[in-house]
């Protein structure tokens, strides 16, 4: 019985990958999650207290995979440049899919900036501080001493190449990112003291 509520469970969780990667989260209801799955709504319920709930888990069952998928695309042999290079080709190549939509902790967090306290916006911001510290782990490796704000801007490259690919459907925005990415890696970053006072900025 244990091994079929587990089933159950990754069903649902599938189905509602599927959709909110696809569609979004707003647009998409535990109805249609429930029919994709072939399951009740009331199942659903059973597995998960709350759509927000199901939002959440939704973005941890996605970590691991998302990053082991960039750390594949990088390998582990030649320089860091060498790898991100590598990476960036990957990305390039994978957002030529139709089907792809992007960074999904990305899009999830844009979706919940009104609710910074969501379980789903908590899942992102887990997701990006592990791939920065990925990063960093690379630049340690590589002997290089300013690889704490190295390794952040790295990661705001590659969001910033992952939204633009998005945004104009065009492969080149990757490939740019990479050339971004290698040019930062060739030149020395500056970290930059703490903010003392944060200030909110309306769009």
């Amino acid at each position: 019985m244990a091994a079929d509520a587990a089933l159950t469970r990754a069903q649902i969780l599938q189905a509602a990958d599927d959709l909110f990667y696809a569609e979004g989260l707003a647009s998409v209801s535990l109805d249609r999650i429930a029919a994709r799955a072939g399951v009740t709504k009331k199942t659903v319920y059973y597995h998960f207290r709350s759509k927000d709930d199901l939002l959440g888990e939704y973005l941890q069952a996605r970590r691991g995979p998302v990053l082991e998928r960039y750390r594949n695309w990088a390998g582990t042999t030649g320089t860091v440049a060498e790898r991100m290079r590598r990476m960036y080709r990957k990305l390039a190549e994978a957002s030529a899919d139709p089907n792809w939509r992007g960074c999904g902790f990305i899009r999830a967090a844009c979706e919940l900036a009104h609710l910074p306290g969501h379980p789903a916006a908590a899942v992102a911001r887990l997701h990006k501080a592990e791939f920065e510290t990925w990063l960093r782990s690379m630049l340690e490796e590589e002997g290089r001493s300013d690889s704490e704000p190295l390794a952040r801007a790295l990661l705001i490259i590659l969001d910033g190449a992952i939204v633009e690919t998005l945004i104009h459907r065009r492969r080149d925005y990757a490939l740019a990112g990479g050339e971004a990415a290698i040019a930062l890696l060739h030149g020395p970053v500056e970290r930059q003291p703490a903010e003392k006072d944060v200030r909110t900025l309306a769009a």
